[in-house]
């Protein structure tokens, strides 16, 4: 547990498999959990790459509520988050950051101020479904290192467009990410390879 602006948030640690040669931080998203295939299947293959991966639970899902809140809370939270883990379990790591839905829009707006040196996004919610005028796209343009993003082909969500620094996979599916789970985890793990390289 670890003390934030808005109530205490929950880290779980993953140690990486061998020596540790950097840190992956991972938000769910609004609805909360990790237990999704593809969190899942990304936390194996860091794991595989000497990445120790911490999955951060949000001070709202702590307490139990159902609803999100509002983002400049979830960044603060996230970013208190960061800043316990880098002085303790995550020390002297370099720091990619990232997460699914909600959770890679926290990750996209915090990158600087986390210290990031790459983002993963899974399932970037690009504009809510069926409104393609609110775009979320600047929260993704932002972001000043390299970013992965795998989306499904089928997300209702949107489909965001690639960009100097910015790799899109598209993935068969739409916003759950299940459709080729192991397609995914060769995508992730060949990009976190290059990443550290």
């Amino acid at each position: 547990m670890i003390d934030t602006p808005h109530g205490p948030a929950r880290a779980h640690i993953h140690d990486a498999e061998g020596e540790a040669r950097a840190a992956l931080m991972l938000g769910h998203g609004a609805g909360g959990g990790f237990k999704g295939g593809d969190l899942q299947t990304v936390t194996a293959v860091a794991r595989e790459l000497g990445y120790v991966v911490a999955h951060v639970e949000q001070p709202y899902l702590v307490a139990g509520r159902r609803s999100a809140a509002p983002a400049h809370q979830l960044d603060a939270a996230w970013l208190a988050v960061v800043e316990h883990l880098r002085e303790h379990e995550l020390a002297g790591l370099p720091l990619v950051a990232g997460g699914r839905s909600s959770g890679a829009r926290v990750a996209c707006r915090t990158a600087a101020a986390a210290g990031a040196i790459a983002v993963l996004c899974l399932a970037f919610p690009v504009h809510p479904p069926g409104k393609p005028e609110k775009s979320r796209l600047d929260e993704l343009d932002g972001v000043e290192v390299p970013v992965l993003v795998i989306q499904g082909e089928s997300d209702p969500f949107g489909m965001p467009p690639p960009a100097a620094g910015r790799e899109i996979v598209a993935q068969p599916g739409t916003h759950a990410l299940t459709g080729d789970l192991a397609g995914l985890g060769d995508a992730v793990r060949g990009w976190l390879g290059r990443v550290l390289d």
